[in-house]
């Protein structure tokens, strides 16, 4: 199979990134032979290898669509800071991109950005909308309700937010939905704790 043949065959997925094993699946090849394959098209300047055994194949990276093909077989989604920037609530851009995901906690480094990721339970995971441009990203709310959940954890990342603006279509009532579901009566008590704080810091107030 030569290069035009595999990159039309892996591009014929629809899927931005693909690791070596799932390319080896999709070209019918060894693992060993699968990378040799992307190593040439990256080399021929066809795909953009992201980080050990995962590729770019679709034009110029986008950090933020690539956040999801991070943690496979676990979900993953834009949220925190980096959904509260693309949403226009903080002007300060973030130096990593945040990821909320089923997987452990870990920073991830790439040829594209620093990812941020962040562990969150299953029944807490949610309330995302895939974006016109393909982007995992969560809703105003639930960016605001995962910064306020993790941050009665370990991590320093979470103690305080730039200087919030609440749009028009901020609903607290879609934000105490995700409230309600927070597993314990301490764990809600806390979330709402620092919610408080932080809305009552923020410029405009948003619906009902």
């Amino acid at each position: 199979m030569n290069a035009s043949e595999a990159l039309a065959r892996l591009r014929r997925t629809s899927v931005p990134a693909v690791s070596t094993a799932d390319a080896a699946a999709l070209l019918r090849q060894s693992v060993f032979a699968a990378s040799k394959t992307l190593g040439r098209l990256a080399e021929a300047g066809l795909i953009m290898q992201v980080r050990h055994g995962l590729y770019w194949l679709d034009g110029e990276p986008d950090p933020h669509r690539l956040a999801s093909h991070l943690t496979p077989p676990l979900d993953a989604y834009v949220s925190l800071q980096s959904a509260l920037f693309l949403h226009g609530m903080i002007e300060q851009i973030p130096q990593v991109v945040y990821v909320v995901s089923l997987a452990r906690s870990q920073t991830i480094r790439t040829s594209v950005a620093t990812f941020s990721v962040h562990h969150i339970a299953p029944g807490l995971f949610g309330g995302f909308d895939e974006t016109r441009e393909h982007v995992r990203l969560a809703s105003p709310e639930k960016a605001l309700f995962d910064f306020a959940y993790l941050s009665s954890g370990r991590s320093r990342l979470f103690t305080r937010l730039p200087e919030l603006e609440l749009g028009p279509r901020f609903s607290r009532h879609r934000l105490e939905h995700w409230v309600e579901r927070t597993p314990s009566e301490r764990g809600r008590t806390l979330v709402r704790r620092k919610l408080e704080v932080i809305l009552q810091s923020a410029s405009g107030t948003g619906n009902r």
